[in-house]
């Protein structure tokens, strides 16, 4: 049976913009979010003076994409204030540390190691970390301990807007490991001379990896739509074959109609152009519902 799951946001100054500490109920981990020009107040909260992890965010000035990095540290107030200086790309960080003294260096650099395998999985974000961090040794018993942590990490750090270790496709599992009987319906595109397919998913729809693409959009095609292809060509998720582009990667777009017009470079109602195997439309499976 799937579980759900219980958060309490504490806004400390009344902002959702300031600090905010934030943790789920029955959980001893706790979070601790802020922007960068607030972060000499950390040491006022007792929950950062712990071992912990964290994660500066912020955009990354060589290709303009979202950008974090994920580091540990003994006492996360002091090693996130030096980042003040040596690190400059960031405006926000969120930490977590224990409520209890159980969390230990050897602890620390387990989930730092295992956070960043994730977030390169899920690849949502540039990820500034130079090198893969070496996994520590831990017994069976403590490993498991960490990896129901790093489950509650994701779910809370997503709570506060973060979505960096959410994979694009769910494994129809949860953050916590827990089966949840949801598949994501796979549709194609409408269209003779390419072949794409899609998942429609919580956030959207996913185009998948080896989709492929008009290789030139009509002017008819709106200016937004035009600079998300250029974009998606900047960034190496479309690559140009031969008289086509395919996707690189699976990419996220906010309607169906965005996804079909940037593939076909013209305009289009996507709820048509999106079917499932047997032929039927997104629209008429709303229409259904």
């Amino acid at each position: 049976m799937i579980k759900g799951r219980q958060i309490k946001i504490y806004l400390a100054d009344g902002s959702v913009t300031g600090i905010r500490h934030a943790e789920i109920m029955g959980w001893t981990g706790q979070a601790l979010a802020l922007p960068r020009n607030r972060v000499k107040e950390l040491t006022d909260w007792e929950e950062s003076l712990r071992p912990g992890i964290y994660f500066l965010f912020g955009v990354d000035s060589e290709t303009g994409n979202d950008a974090v990095y994920i580091g540990e540290a003994e006492q996360v107030a002091g090693r996130i204030q030096q980042h003040l200086s040596g690190k400059d790309f960031w405006n926000h960080v969120v930490c977590f540390t224990n409520k209890d003294e159980n969390l230990t260096k050897a602890h620390v650099k387990y989930l730092e190691s295992r956070l960043v395998t994730l977030s390169n999985r899920a690849n949502r974000y540039e990820l500034l970390n130079g090198n893969q961090p070496p996994q520590t040794t831990l017994p069976r018993g403590d490993k498991d301990v960490m990896e129901e942590f790093i489950g509650n990490i994701r779910i809370l750090i997503g709570a506060l807007g973060y979505r960096l270790l959410e994979p694009l496709v769910s494994d129809e599992t949860n953050a916590v490991g827990e089966k949840t009987n949801i598949q994501f319906e796979t549709f194609s595109l409408k269209a003779k001379k390419y072949d794409a397919k899609a998942k429609q998913t919580n956030e959207g729809i996913v185009v998948l990896s080896g989709s492929e693409a008009s290789l030139t959009a009509k002017p008819s095609l709106s200016k937004g739509y035009t600079k998300v292809r250029v974009a998606l060509i900047e960034k190496g998720k479309l690559i140009e074959a031969k008289d086509k582009l395919i996707f690189h990667e699976d990419v996220l777009f906010t309607s169906p109609s965005q996804a079909a017009a940037v593939l076909l470079g013209t305009p289009c109602n996507g709820l048509e152009y999106w079917v499932d195997n047997d032929g039927v439309s997104l629209k008429q499976k709303e229409s259904s519902r």
